[in-house]
């Protein structure tokens, strides 16, 4: 019975022994697994606070390039402005580069390059309930001069959006939509417009001295009603 017990024990053991030999082997067989996973967190570690470096530098030379170019719009040097702003939209890709591209969009409006003008705002991110709509509202504007009135229509009516029921910005949105119109002889659909800013919107008229029941009259008799 004894004899029986030690061999039980021996066998008891030997598995023990079988089991830690067999994950020594494991581990050692794994060392260069377990090495490379340690090497790629500390470059993946190495990389992201590298990122972090270098997003910080860019966010300094980016607000850094486009106060000098503010700086030359405030001393009335528009071409250097136009320059300084074109570079940094180019080059930088975070929020400073974005209100380069609008401020570039302006400087080419006023200089009548319709073109080059709705490219920046386009790459202008369409955000907010002021800034976002007149920069809509300024690419539509490019589209009319470049008679693009389809191009023109989509801006507009996102600018509206964009808007959110702002008592300025949406009645005038909504009629430079209805002068396209008006332009494209759909004349019923410029008369909706204008009887949409009568109904949602009384009180324009009287705030900025635009006759809207003078224009819903003429687009009423044009479309034959």
């Amino acid at each position: 019975m004894a004899k029986k017990q030690d061999q039980g024990a021996r066998t008891t053991l030997e598995e023990v022994n079988e089991s830690l030999t067999t994950a020594a082997q494991r581990i050692e067989d794994n060392k260069k697994y377990i090495n490379w996973a340690l090497i790629a967190i500390a470059v993946i570690a190495l990389i992201a606070g590298g990122w972090i470096y270098l997003r910080n530098k860019s966010l300094a030379d980016a607000k850094q390039d486009i106060g000098k170019a503010d700086i030359a719009l405030l001393q009335g040097q528009e071409d250097e402005a136009l320059k300084a702003y074109e570079k940094v939209a180019d080059e930088f890709g975070n929020k400073t580069g974005e209100r380069a591209h609008l401020n570039a969009a302006i400087l080419l409006y006023s200089k009548g390059e319709y073109e080059k003008a709705a490219k920046h705002i386009e790459s202008f991110g369409a955000n907010g309930t002021l800034i976002g709509p007149a920069s809509q509202s300024l690419l539509g504007d490019c589209y009319v001069n470049l008679k693009k009135y389809d191009k023109a229509l989509s801006a507009f009516d996102k600018a509206i959006s964009l808007a959110d029921g702002n008592e300025n910005y949406v009645p005038a949105f909504m009629i430079k939509k209805a002068t396209i119109l008006h332009e494209q002889k759909k004349y019923a659909d410029e008369a909706a417009i204008y009887q949409t800013i009568k109904d949602n919107y009384p009180n324009y008229s009287q705030m900025t001295g635009f006759s809207v029941e003078k224009y819903l009259e003429r687009a009423n008799a044009l479309a034959g009603k």
